[in-house]
């Protein structure tokens, strides 16, 4: 059992804080946010002893892992400052804003030898390791094609984490994270991209389709948007089968057709929704029960990798 601490203490670590709680072993101790007194109510709301600034969580002894729920535009100084002070981290996706900044991160942890972890939270849900076995098993043959379909529909305001570039706005960096993130998981990162998009009238990308090819030969095609609501559909297609997901970011099932036959995997352990996220909390205090330093299942390198794609990406939109 870690004892964690929480920075800014918004709507995504209410959610977290409540299924770590819930689901696992694990503990928040204290939550710092640049206002004390909103601190102090998300302390009182979640049952965490105490509160304060970011500092106060820094400085404080009895804390062994930090979770940073900042907007994206401060992952990189919030990380930072949490490596400096000797503590491990989970970082809300995406790691950074750019490949260049999540290297900087990477960098310091191990340079200060503390866990650094991009919280992926997909990939740490049952459904993504039984696909991830069977790939391996080679259920698919040759995988040759993914597909991954994501968009959420945000309520146009300029101001707003969605669309202010200030913020790290836009949908790949919302998004896009995790359709890249499935296609990388499945192929590698990719040795070409292509993409067409639109941009919204801040400057930051709208909606988005790429094309991806891997080292293998292998493509992808992504689609991701905040102007409409989609499925949050993904697909992976071998030489003898083929894998249909649900929904790929959280907890679901998937259906496997090979050889003729169809077999139905769903996950049935009672956790629903967001309550998801506390996969990656149990996940992550293994990993420092290990001794590890990174995610062996998405390591500070598959961060890096990811957020190169999507600066690709950004920067082929021409988006701020």
């Amino acid at each position: 059992m870690l004892r964690w601490g929480v920075l800014a203490p918004g709507e995504i670590a209410g959610d977290f804080v409540r299924t770590v709680h819930a689901n696992t072993d694990q503990r928040f101790v204290a939550v710092g946010s640049r206002s004390p007194e909103r601190a102090a109510v998300f302390a009182a709301t979640h049952g965490i002893e105490r509160s304060g600034d970011y500092r106060a969580v820094l400085e404080d002894a009895a804390v062994d892992v930090v979770y940073i729920a900042a907007p994206h535009s401060e992952h990189r100084s919030l990380a930072l400052l949490a490596i400096a002070a000797g503590k491990h981290v989970l970082v809300e996706k995406p790691i950074a804003l750019t490949a260049e900044q999540a290297e900087e991160i990477a960098a310091a942890a191990r340079a200060a030898g503390v866990f650094a972890m991009e919280a992926l939270w997909s990939r740490y849900l049952p459904q993504a390791d039984v696909i991830a076995q069977l790939l391996e098993r080679g259920d698919l043959g040759e995988v040759r094609l993914v597909t991954a379909v994501l968009g959420w529909q945000w309520p146009f305001d300029p101001a707003s984490r969605g669309y202010d570039p200030a913020l790290g706005g836009g949908a790949m960096l919302d998004a896009g994270v995790y359709s890249h993130w499935f296609a990388q998981f499945v192929l590698g990162a990719p040795v070409s991209v292509t993409a067409v998009g639109n941009l919204a009238s801040t400057g930051v990308d709208s909606d988005s389709v790429v094309s991806l090819k891997s080292a293998s030969g292998a493509l992808a095609a992504i689609t991701t948007s905040i102007v409409a609501d989609t499925s949050v559909t993904a697909s992976i297609h071998g030489t003898t089968g083929r894998i249909e997901a649900s929904n790929f970011v959280m907890p679901s099932g998937f259906t496997l057709l090979a050889n003729g036959e169809r077999h139905e995997w769903v996950d049935d352990c009672g956790v629903t929704g967001r309550d998801g996220l506390a996969w990656e909390a149990v996940a992550l205090a293994q990993f420092v029960a290990d001794g590890r330093t990174e995610s062996p299942v998405h390591s500070l390198d598959d961060s890096i990798a990811l957020m190169r794609t999507i600066d690709e990406v950004r920067r082929q939109l021409g988006a701020r």
